[in-house]
């Protein structure tokens, strides 16, 4: 350590001496460059970004053309330039150092102490790399960019090299000092931000994952109860069979819809629609179904209650409003100021006078319309001044997934 301390004291000591006008100038644009980095840093998510710029601002800083970022590689117990200003093309990532303290950069990693070298060609105390000599290199500063927390951890190496001769004093590794913290902390913050960015693409892989699993499960589900329905002996029990399948069917389809999705946790609502009319479709017999709806992206837990609720009237539109032979069926979802209006309607021979949605008497199927509506919070309403059967779905959803946490 005696042998680092007196490699930083290498320079001219001014720091008793009252600064001159160009000094104070160059001390204060050093000042200014420092928090012009911390901003760029904190705004950056981009790592090499991040690097470069710093090779940038610190040239600036140090009026001196040549510097560079080394990257500690452990495999190779060497230090690999990952950005920098000055060097000969094909220098980042291709070029290495070594990382023993027989050079000014594997000084300052192994033992953590600023190095300052005023006369490269002369200093006994390391040899210079071959990348400092091709470029005429004279002097150099070397500090360690150690990453902030708890259990500090070392990235490598900033360095600022120039071929003039010249003097890097205590104040230039003051503000190398400074900046190598500033870049460690850009660092550690990177790459933790990297880290969850990897485990919310694993748990995203899982969701995606889980839904498909789930689909392909209610598939089965829907097969079996398709099944039995063929085999019951009482048209009753073929009914409700079918009908329940077609419930298990809907929910399928939106976990089909959510492992596909580029979302997760979400459906686009147009493309799942129109799915699920397909599949209600091949069940209205001579019926025709036709559907619209905007383009939107729905919640799952909003859009499996919103499937079932048109799962639901269709079946009933289907079953009761032509008796004597096929008619047309229409469902709409439009987004109005935040709320989804929802509307199933037909131009059959409509409800039963004096019906009540509300009542118990009313069917298992608009029994699950009305549960689904108070899970939902929406307002189902009937409209009477039509001819046929309009229903009327009020639901206060929102449609737009959270933002990316960082994509």
């Amino acid at each position: 350590m005696h042998e680092g301390r007196q490699a930083s004291q290498e320079s001219l000591d001014t720091s008793s001496a009252p600064l001159s006008r160009n000094e104070l100038h160059y001390r204060l644009r050093q000042q200014s460059l420092l928090g012009e980095f911390g901003r760029t840093a904190m705004q950056t998510r981009d790592l090499r970004e991040i690097l470069q710029r710093a090779t940038e601002l610190c040239a600036i800083g140090l009026d001196a053309p040549f510097v560079k970022v080394l990257e500690y590689e452990p495999d190779e117990k060497r230090l690999m330039v990952r950005a920098g200003v000055g060097w000969a093309p094909g220098t980042i990532d291709v070029v290495s150092l070594a990382a023993d303290i027989g050079s000014p950069a594997g000084y300052a990693y192994q033992t953590g102490t600023p190095v300052i070298s005023n006369h490269l060609e002369a200093d006994t105390r390391f040899r210079t790399p071959k990348l400092l000599a091709d470029h005429g290199i004279r002097r150099a500063i070397n500090v360690l960019i150690e990453k902030g927390g708890e259990g500090k951890a070392f990235f490598g190496v900033l360095e600022v090299d120039s071929a003039d001769p010249g003097q890097f004093d205590q104040d230039d590794v003051h503000f190398l000092t400074g900046f190598a913290g500033l870049l460690g902390v850009a660092i550690e913050r990177q790459q933790a931000d990297a880290k969850l960015q990897e485990a919310l693409k694993h748990q995203a892989l899982l969701t995606r994952e889980m839904s498909h699993r789930v689909k392909n499960s209610l598939a089965s589900v829907v097969g079996l109860l398709r099944v039995q329905a063929r085999s019951a002996q009482s048209q009753d029990v073929t009914n409700a069979l079918q009908d329940a399948s077609l419930r298990v069917s809907t929910i399928a389809e939106v976990h089909d819809h959510l492992w596909r999705s580029s979302h997760i946790g979400y459906v686009e609502l147009a493309d799942f629609m129109t799915e699920l009319c397909k599949k209600l479709q091949g069940n209205t017999g001579g019926h025709t179904l036709h559907c619209r709806a905007d383009p939107m992206l729905l919640a799952a837990d909003h859009a499996i209650p919103l499937g079932l609720l048109i799962n639901e009237l269709v079946t009933n539109a289907v079953k009761y409003a032509y008796p004597e032979g096929g008619g047309d069926i229409e469902v709409s979802a439009r987004e109005i100021d935040g709320h989804l209006h929802v509307e199933v309607s037909d131009h059959g021979v409509g409800l039963p006078e004096g019906f009540d949605i509300d009542q118990p008497r009313a069917s298992l199927g608009f029994k699950v319309v009305t549960g689904m509506v108070r899970q939902l919070q929406g307002h189902l309403t009937l409209l009477k001044d039509r001819p046929g059967t309009h229903f009327l779905l009020d639901l206060p959803i929102l449609s737009q997934p959270p933002g990316p946490a960082g994509g």
